[in-house]
């Protein structure tokens, strides 16, 4: 199932989006989807964080290395 996408109009410092093009070496619309996925994502790893020390994992590290 494809995607629904949303058309937006946004007001941002011209300087930031050159600043964003330059480092992305893409064009607008890839620069804003990257900036968008990088706050998701950073949303995810705050979440990831907060179950630091809650989950107990039992690896058996001798057999796991045997795999190979």
């Amino acid at each position: 199932m494809p995607t629904k996408l949303k058309k937006l109009t946004l007001q941002v410092p011209d300087d930031l989006l050159t600043r964003a093009t330059q480092a992305t070496g893409e064009g607008i619309t890839p620069t804003i989807r990257r900036g968008l996925e990088l706050v998701a994502a950073g949303g995810a790893y705050r979440n990831l964080r907060a179950l630091k020390g809650k989950v107990k994992l039992q690896l058996d590290l001798k057999s796991l290395r045997q795999d190979r």
